[in-house]
């Protein structure tokens, strides 16, 4: 987690330390720009990267911040959520998961908005991912106190998500969660300079940590499964 959170200053910092049409070139051959993908011919102009631009920046938008502000709201929200699934997945596997939301995002992004020039930064979709896959363990009772194993609580077997779903406490934070996104993104509430990533990206990356959960979960087994139902999990 920290390496992630050194990764994301770092280059902001380098950013910041580039003269502007520098910084407006790594912008647009790095940023997600749905223009991208209409024909130049179309549209009068090309962009710079080419045609290599057109698949890495699926991914590394999400390296890239609008502001000091919007980096550092971003950084908060994955210590607190994607330390948890950090511990529970491993660095290679929280990192799949990270990248294959990020993608997600940007996917659903073009999707919604396809034609657009304004581009897409921040690690928002992939966080997103990383909440949508701690809802999946998070509610659950932690392990006996009594435990000698300090990370036993993150090696629980975690539930389908039929069951999890009779958990009010994960329909709870599931739907506030979508409420938030749309208050903060689909009215403009939370605008934080030229470009942020949009609430689309949001949900294509949460719903990719949340449905796509044990693709990426080491914990899960069809032997831990089937020991499920002897848990209290307040359902």
């Amino acid at each position: 987690m920290v390496a992630g959170v050194a990764i994301l200053t770092a280059i902001h910092v380098l950013r910041s330390l580039l003269p502007f049409e520098t910084d407006l070139w790594v912008l647009f051959t790095f940023a997600f720009v749905p223009a991208r993908y209409i024909s130049d011919s179309l549209i009068g102009l090309s962009f710079p990267g080419g045609a290599g631009a057109d698949l890495w920046t699926f991914l590394t938008y999400a390296l890239l911040h609008g502001s000091w502000m919007h980096l550092g709201v971003n950084v908060a929200w994955m210590i607190a959520f994607g330390t948890p699934v950090l511990r529970r997945f491993g660095t290679v596997r929280f990192v799949l998961l990270s990248a294959v939301a990020a993608i997600a995002g940007a996917g659903a992004h073009l999707l919604t908005h396809w034609g657009e020039f304004a581009p897409v930064v921040g690690a928002s979709a992939a966080i997103s991912g990383q909440m949508g896959a701690a809802v999946r363990f998070a509610f659950q009772h932690p392990a006996s106190i009594w435990s000698t194993d300090p990370d036993a609580r993150w090696k629980q077997p975690a539930l389908p998500l039929a069951r999890a779903f009779h958990d009010v406490r994960v329909l709870a934070f599931v739907a506030i969660w979508f409420a938030v996104n749309y208050a903060f993104g689909a009215t403009g509430m939370a605008g934080d300079g030229d470009a942020s990533v949009a609430w689309e990206a949001h949900i294509g990356g949460f719903l990719t940590g949340l449905l796509g959960f044990r693709l990426f979960d080491p914990a899960a087994s069809p032997r831990q499964d089937a020991s499920f139902p002897d848990q209290n999990n307040g359902s």
